[in-house]
């Protein structure tokens, strides 16, 4: 992990944190230090940043070199204001990931070791997306056919960024909100193939919200996250015929399959 602090008390602390959570660190005290230790060559897996940087090299700037340099590496932005260079109208930049000020160690752990996942599950997906029978390169058609709209509704800000990532990186669109209520506005406004939803959710459940939309959209396909699998659908069990249960916590394999069951599955 390469943390790039220019607070001496804050850097050292966060060294400290990431140390005893058992990870090897590097330290830099702003962008233009940071950038010179990317481009040494040196592997980074996490680019851990505060965002209100002193020097010419900004962190989103810092961010896209990063990119840029190591494709594979993953970015922490933290910063204490509400308002800044990654943050609009109070939400975040798509594809940012932010750890907000102050922190607690466990805040800390579970964020860093979410992203790491991430990456590790990302640098799998070759493999274990393209079996050694299929095509090495599926044509657009096979493309097109495979890529599906997705309407993610999960609370839990860590999870609903892994999943959406994860979407992504199997080649789909993906649109993530937060609530059974957000995601009726955008049921509203535009298609989905797949709702993708979480039983518990503020407000109205995500059962809730797939019975909805079974009775109202019969041709959206649904996958519904739950940790307790099937147990957490009530009522009639025909109504649940075509709708996939994703046991939680789930990966990116576990993701692939219930699209393909769903694909699979006219409703």
């Amino acid at each position: 992990i390469l943390a790039v602090e220019d607070d001496a008390d804050v850097r050292a602390t966060v060294v400290e944190l990431l140390t005893e959570l058992g990870y090897r660190v590097l330290r830099a005290v702003d962008g233009q230090s940071a950038l010179s230790i990317l481009k040494s060559g040196v592997a980074v897996d996490l680019l851990f940043t505060d965002v209100v940087m002193p020097g010419p090299v900004r962190s989103p700037e810092l961010a896209r070199q990063a990119k840029a340099l190591q494709p594979d590496i993953e970015v922490l932005f933290t910063s204490g204001y509400t308002e800044n260079a990654i943050v609009h109208g109070g939400r975040l930049d798509p594809g940012v990931n932010l750890l907000s000020k102050p922190y607690r160690r466990e805040d800390l752990a579970r964020k860093v070791r979410a992203l790491l996942d991430l990456r590790r599950q990302r640098l799998l997906m070759p493999k274990l997306q393209w079996p050694e029978r299929a095509v090495e390169h599926p044509t657009a058609t096979q493309e097109a056919a495979r890529r599906m709209h997705v309407l993610l509704v999960e609370d839990d800000e860590d999870i609903r960024a892994s999943a959406s990532e994860l979407l992504g990186l199997l080649g789909h669109a993906v649109m993530p909100v937060s609530s059974a209520e957000e995601a009726r506005v955008a049921l509203a406004a535009e298609p989905f193939d797949v709702l993708f939803t979480d039983v518990t959710l503020p407000g109205m459940s995500g059962v809730e919200l797939a019975r909805e939309v079974a009775l109202r959209k019969p041709a959206m396909r649904i996958i519904i996250a739950s940790g307790h699998g099937r147990a957490a659908l009530d009522g009639d069990p025909q109504q649940w015929l075509g709708v996939v249960v994703l046991p939680k916590p789930y990966a990116l394999p576990q993701i692939q399959q219930a699209l393909a069951q769903v694909a699979a599955t006219a409703r």
